[in-house]
């Protein structure tokens, strides 16, 4: 099932306090980066991110879900309409998200 333009509307409502929020549509879904590291996505509706140790530190019941087939369980995030709670939860994981691989220039070949 595809995650609604509507939900993640609503998410992005919810993150405006914070610099650099933005997104990319995967197959149906929605990356969500923070100041460009990857922080987690919506996935059929329901916002998951990363297992960092500080965001399950942080969140008050830890929920593992698989956001599809074959990949690696992240943490549904249960109250997204506390807008503080969301706020806090990517500005404590941010520190310990990997910093994205550089990108890799396309070298043209000379025939």
């Amino acid at each position: 099932m595809a995650s609604s333009k509507e939900y993640l509307q609503f998410v992005l409502e919810q993150l405006s306090e914070l610099q650099e929020i933005t997104y990319r549509a995967m197959m149906g879904e929605f990356i969500i980066y923070y100041r460009g590291k990857i922080v987690g996505g919506i996935y059929d509706d329901r916002l998951l991110v990363k297992p960092t140790k500080s965001a399950i530190s942080y969140m008050p019941t830890v929920t593992y879900e698989i956001p599809y087939e074959n990949a690696k369980e992240m943490l549904l995030v249960e109250e997204v309409d506390n807008k503080d709670f969301l706020t806090e939860l990517f500005d404590v994981m941010y520190d310990e998200l990997p910093t994205p691989k550089p990108k890799k220039k396309n070298k043209q070949l000379l025939v």
